[in-house]
């Protein structure tokens, strides 16, 4: 079904956008199970006093996020943009758990 207010757009192309609207959707269920998973090892590292960032980790997985676009013929350097973008969010979800799991010992 062609996109509404727009009645001339080409079946291929409105198949197209179909497509993409689905893999934008597969991407935000994804990330939203990443998130979670990530704010259990927060929790995790704030209850053994653990840092909310591990340098050599994130630089393996950049390592080897950037193979893994090269191979699927993304942009390496937009997979680790991408990467870095998601790791910042996640240190300072790990940074704010921390900050309450230590409010909560006071």
């Amino acid at each position: 079904m062609p996109e509404a207010n727009q009645p001339d757009i080409p079946a291929e192309l409105d198949a197209y956008r179909q497509t993409i609207d689905n893999l934008d959707a597969a991407l935000i269920h994804i990330l939203a199970e990443r998130f979670r998973c990530t704010q259990r090892v927060g929790v995790l590292k704030a209850e053994r006093g653990l840092p909310a960032s591990d340098p050599a980790r994130e630089e393996r997985q950049i390592n080897r996020l950037r193979e893994l676009a090269a191979e699927a013929g993304l942009d390496p350097v937009f997979a680790e943009k991408f990467l870095k973008f998601i790791v910042a969010e996640v240190i300072q979800h790990h940074e704010e758990i921390a900050a309450d799991l230590s409010e909560g010992d006071q």
